[in-house]
């Protein structure tokens, strides 16, 4: 094996907080070197059109703006790379912390004074064959309603999910959208009670129970939905223009789990409040990973920020340069 690589800051994710980490730290002259991982480009690459992110005034679709993102970070030297984290150790021996990316004899060992760990969330989708070809194609399928509500305004939509994040999201719909129709699985949803209290208070949701999703129904873009009561067995169909799942994000921290603290759900726990800092000296969160709040892009991307500041001030009280 080839003697390992030796950095000053090593970025592991390539969404809109890894990139702005990339520009922060490049513009310190920490020379950070950035790994794109699984889906370069993070969430966003399956996001058609973004509105509210600043600075672009007529909306951008997502890959455009993760190109933008990383024109600017390479624009500051960031050496972007192509490849997968398979391993690491965080047990800091020397201060430093080690990374492998690949595996077997190919796997090229870094040796890192930073990490920033910018892997982001996964939102969990139904699986459905239909659902998944109309969110690839950006034909009316989403897990965000506070991203993508904005165009479904006045129409009929469908959102699946019974936790409070569906709740909001449902709450956040019918302000926007003609009617919202929430698929609950069981005869009861898992939301706090006061979230329930909400979403059964505002006119415009209807909420079905014992109530699955058999299939999204349009060829180029949702025109309906097809579902089945798992009581009665019963299929019916209604007409919409939008589908929203909102069943949970899964954060993408599993391979951290030996070094890093984190919550019940995956997401890694803030070891300072208002800092990016994580229970392991010289390493970082920024953006979905450790954030199951927000979760929008423009928040991914001051994590970001936070995070390479961070990292800058603990090298320069390391005196390391």
């Amino acid at each position: 094996m080839s003697t390992p690589e030796k950095i000053n800051c090593l970025i592991i994710g390539s969404g809109p907080s890894g990139f702005t980490a990339a520009i922060y730290a490049a513009r310190a002259d920490m020379k950070p070197v950035l790994y794109q991982g699984s889906q370069p480009g993070g969430q966003l690459m399956e996001t058609t059109e973004v509105d509210n992110f600043p600075g672009y005034p007529e909306g951008v679709n997502g890959p455009q703006m993760m190109m933008d993102l990383e024109a600017q970070a390479k624009r500051f030297e960031t050496d972007v790379r192509s490849g997968w984290i398979t391993k690491v150790d965080f047990t800091g021996e020397g201060g430093i912390h080690k990374i492998w990316v690949g595996e077997g004899e190919d796997a090229h060992e870094i040796h890192a004074n930073t990490v920033i760990i910018s892997t982001g969330a996964s939102a969990k989708w139904l699986g459905l064959e239909s659902e998944l070809r109309l969110r690839d194609i950006g034909g009316g399928v989403s897990a965000c309603a506070v991203c993508d509500g904005f165009f479904y305004r006045n129409q009929d939509v469908v959102l699946v999910g019974a936790g409070d994040s569906a709740c909001e999201e449902a709450s956040y719909l019918a302000k926007l959208c003609n009617k919202v129709t929430m698929f609950v699985r069981k005869d009861k949803m898992r939301a706090s009670k006061a979230m329930q209290n909400r979403v059964k208070a505002i006119d415009n949701i209807d909420i079905r129970y014992n109530t699955e999703t058999v299939e999204v129904l349009g060829k180029d873009g949702v025109e309906g939905v097809r579902f089945r009561n798992n009581i009665s067995g019963k299929e019916e169909e209604i007409a919409i223009t939008g589908f929203f799942v909102a069943i949970g994000h899964k954060p993408n921290t599993d391979i951290f789990a030996e070094y890093l603290d984190r919550d019940d759900q995956g997401y890694i726990i803030q070891a300072k409040p208002g800092t990016a800092h994580t229970n392991v000296e010289g390493v970082f969160w920024s953006g979905d990973c450790a954030d199951k709040v927000y979760k929008q892009a423009v928040t991914a991307a001051g994590s970001g920020c936070m995070a390479a500041l961070d990292a800058e001030r603990y090298l320069a009280a390391k005196g390391i340069h």
